[in-house]
């Protein structure tokens, strides 16, 4: 395993220190006991999840297993997902030395960084994911874990930044989500955490439990209020940026649009939410 890796990993049920062997990770606090596995060189730091809570472990799960994060997108698509990783990637201070990938999803942060010496690590609560993010983008730089975004198995203050794209529309607890981020982010690093932008949220009802079923697996909205108080309490500051402009997406205009450097796509997007204020996406930057 990395040095660098396990100097910062703790026991995610107790946060004790952890003895490390070939194929195993044993918290040293003999009142917890938890022992955990590595497989292909990827530690599997799971807390255990108290009876009764929303088996959110199980859902996402089966979720990395079952859709592919690495298959090519349509056009429109790859091209709004483009504008939004450029966008996070620009907000990462040019000091960082080190990154966590919460939800890393395809891995494009570690391949954003592959050749720069960076290290990043790349966390997802499936296994699936993170292998595929080590076997595209091999670097001495790149690591992997498997864990609950709920109970990071990581040090106080342990990385430069941290980036969770895409993700706290889908959590239960986002308050719980962007404390734990916090704690993780060493004093002066910055959080980057990117979400759809005033959505409109719909359900739909399940025909095998009969309950509301939001589409998409998305639970909450977020606005520059709302998004923002989530991390005001453990911030020096919080810059929030929205972007990605719906008549410019619906539009079609991508087949142009794609071939302008960031600078120049950003200053068209500001220009079309001043004609119609509809941006699609938002990003918080939270500095501790």
């Amino acid at each position: 395993m990395d040095p660098r890796l396990a100097q910062v990993l703790v026991c995610p049920n107790c946060r004790g220190s952890l003895e490390i062997s070939a194929d195993t990770l044993r918290c040293r606090d003999v009142s917890c006991g938890s022992e955990f596995r590595i497989e292909q060189d990827i530690p599997i730091l799971l807390e255990r999840s108290p009876s009764g809570e929303f088996d959110y472990l199980t859902h996402y799960t089966k979720d990395s297993e079952q859709f592919d994060y690495f298959e090519e997108r349509p056009a429109v698509v790859a091209h709004s997902e483009r504008r939004l990783r450029e966008y996070v990637l620009s907000l990462i201070p040019s000091s960082t030395k080190s990154i966590l990938d919460v939800g890393c999803g395809s891995a494009w942060v570690a391949q954003a960084f592959q050749k720069s010496g960076m290290f990043v690590c790349s966390l997802d609560v499936s296994i699936v994911n993170p292998r595929k993010a080590l076997e595209r983008y091999p670097s001495p730089d790149h690591v992997a874990v498997v864990a609950d975004t709920f109970h990071l198995p990581f040090k106080d203050g342990s990385f430069d930044a941290i980036v969770a794209a895409e993700i706290i529309e889908h959590l239960h607890d986002p308050k719980a989500f962007a404390d734990e981020l916090m704690r993780v982010v060493r004093p002066g690093g910055v959080v980057i955490v990117s979400t759809p932008y005033r959505e409109k949220l719909v359900y739909e009802i399940c025909i095998h439990c009969q309950q509301l079923t939001p589409h998409n697996a998305h639970l909450h909205s977020w606005t520059e209020e709302s998004l923002t108080s989530l991390f005001q309490a453990h911030s020096s500051r919080t810059d929030f940026y929205t972007f990605n402009n719906k008549l410019l997406l619906f539009g079609r205009t991508y087949p142009i649009l794609q071939f302008l450097p960031l600078g120049l796509w950003k200053a068209v997007d500001r220009l079309a939410n001043l004609v119609w204020n509809k941006p699609v996406n938002c990003i918080i930057r939270a500095t501790r």
